[in-house]
């Protein structure tokens, strides 16, 4: 079996299926840079980043498939989760062999898995809208760290666009090390460097920094407490359907969660 190897990049995954077609090979199991194992009669094959090759695999999902289903495919490939990326390869290979639409061919495994994919991505996504909580910084900006399973700020930055329009705010994923940041009026990616942040870091030591926070951030959390607090009705308190609906992986973010 060909084994193919790619950057983990959604160009690097469109260009597995365009040398698919390339050289007849369909029998493939696609694998990222670092995740790479094979047996010993596998043939590993180094496929390069090609913005022309993946975006002609790009365009002809487009012509094949549905706009929700192109979406299913994007949020899919954004679980950064191996067997997804195989499900996605899978997939494209299948809507491209049929002239006819099979993209709502729920019998096949690769549809199906698909769609089970980007419901997760998408209940993720709309947890950390629900969930994400801001920080006031000395100098304005409004900061939130986050660690989702999924990468989903590439589709929450919409969101916060149009809710939080009159402020600078910047959400950071510490487990991917990189956000986004909106300065009044457009969002960016940013990649911040802890080594620079933080010159008295040493080889070896945790890579933490110190961030300074608005005077009135402290009233304000414990004004927020308290409202919380109010508008409880204890003896209405159900803890197991309210960490079915607040999963506990998503306290840290809350204030009100805070002790």
């Amino acid at each position: 079996m060909a084994v193919y190897v790619f950057d983990g990049t959604m160009t690097g995954l469109l260009c597995c299926v365009f040398r698919a077609f390339q050289f007849k090979e369909f029998d493939v199991k696609v694998q990222t840079e670092g995740n790479a194992h094979q047996n010993l009669f596998d043939e590993s094959v180094r496929v390069y980043s090609e913005e022309k090759q993946a975006e002609r695999v790009w365009q002809g999902l487009k012509s094949k498939i549905s706009a929700s289903s192109l979406r299913n495919w994007y949020f899919t490939f954004l679980s950064e989760q191996e067997v997804a990326y195989q499900h996605l390869f899978d997939y494209s290979i299948y809507i491209f062999k049929h002239q006819y639409a099979v993209e709502k061919n729920f019998g096949h495994h690769d549809v199906l898995a698909l769609a089970q994919w980007a419901k997760q991505v998408g209940r993720e996504k709309h947890r950390m809208e629900a969930f994400v909580r801001f920080k006031k910084c000395k100098d304005g900006l409004f900061l939130s760290l986050v660690r989702p399973d999924f990468n989903v700020l590439p589709l929450i930055s919409k969101h916060f666009k149009a809710r939080y329009q009159d402020q600078r705010w910047l959400i950071y994923d510490e487990k991917r090390r990189y956000g986004i940041y909106y300065d009044l009026k457009q969002v960016h990616q940013v990649n911040l460097n802890a080594a620079e942040i933080d010159q008295n870091i040493h080889i070896g030591s945790s890579q933490s920094f110190t961030i300074e926070l608005d005077d009135q951030e402290e009233l304000y959390d414990q004004l927020w407490k308290d409202y919380f607090k109010s508008v409880n009705i204890v003896a209405r308190d159900n803890p197991k359907l309210h960490v079915q609906y607040v999963p506990k992986r998503y306290w840290r973010y809350m204030n009100e969660k805070q002790v």
